[in-house]
């Protein structure tokens, strides 16, 4: 079986078709996904979608390009949920450096006060780190928390090794399956397997193999694939290897 860390299945891309797009997911031996929230007003379409949906994990958490508009009763509301609905992980939180003139302030104050949250609660953290693997690392060791994934890992080697030696497993997708992203494959080739969870992103992210096209969770057997060519190992040994890191760093998807 496969784990898709990272799959936006409540999205409104698809709003038309998420029957079918969770159903070929399953066809296509992806057993699991993790559907993190990214604001107040997302947590009920993700329960849902989690309700509904055979093998769908919920995670709960404040994105940091939603900070904009959120509330500090927001937190509240988090605790609250996190409390009441148990789910895998707090996330998608961090902070994004790429996006500019971004209140860099106000997305440090919600991903602080979240990190507070998962620790309080004991529960791992789903990474956003665009840009700014070194100030979450920063942060991680002023607040710890028990581990979780640095999503759409990107950084350099050096980074990657202070985020696993934090408890933090690196999530790889869509990015790594470009010829072009060199220093990308090249991690993926070469870090240690037991560090490594694979993801979609959907529906961003979209992998080199459907172009332009809304990605789904369908296409991460294939993720997977091109990751076993980069290590020189069988597919079946990337999928076995994956699974088990992903249920080790988020232990309420037994």
């Amino acid at each position: 079986m496969l784990i898709d860390t990272h799959c936006h299945l409540d999205a409104i891309e698809f709003e038309p078709d998420r029957d079918e797009v969770a159903a070929r997911a399953r066809a296509a031996g992806v057993e699991m996904m993790v559907v993190p929230g990214v604001e107040r007003k997302s947590f009920d379409a993700v329960l849902a979608a989690c309700e509904r949906y055979p093998g769908c994990i919920p995670a709960l958490g404040i994105h940091p390009l939603y900070v904009d508009r959120a509330h500090p009763f927001d937190l509240t509301v988090l605790r609250e949920m996190i409390a009441r609905h148990r789910p895998a992980a707090v996330g998608e939180i961090g902070l994004d450096f790429f996006v500019p003139d971004y209140d860099r302030e106000r997305q440090e104050y919600y991903f602080a006060e979240q990190l507070k949250i998962a620790g309080e609660s004991d529960l791992p953290v789903l990474l956003h780190i665009r840009r700014a693997q070194d100030t979450v690392l920063k942060f991680l060791r002023r607040f710890k928390v028990k581990g979780g994934i640095a999503h759409a890992f990107n950084g350099s080697r050096h980074q990657a090794e202070e985020f696993i030696k934090l408890g933090f497993r690196l999530g790889f997708g869509g990015a790594m399956t470009y010829p072009r992203a060199t220093r990308l494959r090249e991690l993926a080739a070469t870090l240690p397997l037991e560090s490594i969870v694979l993801e979609t992103d959907a529906p961003d992210m979209p992998p080199e193999f459907i172009g332009k096209a809304r990605n789904s969770p369908e296409y991460l057997p294939r993720i997977a694939g091109v990751m076993a060519e980069l290590r020189g190992i069988g597919l079946d040994q990337v999928i076995v290897a994956t699974t088990a890191n992903a249920r080790a760093v988020l232990g309420g998807i037994a």
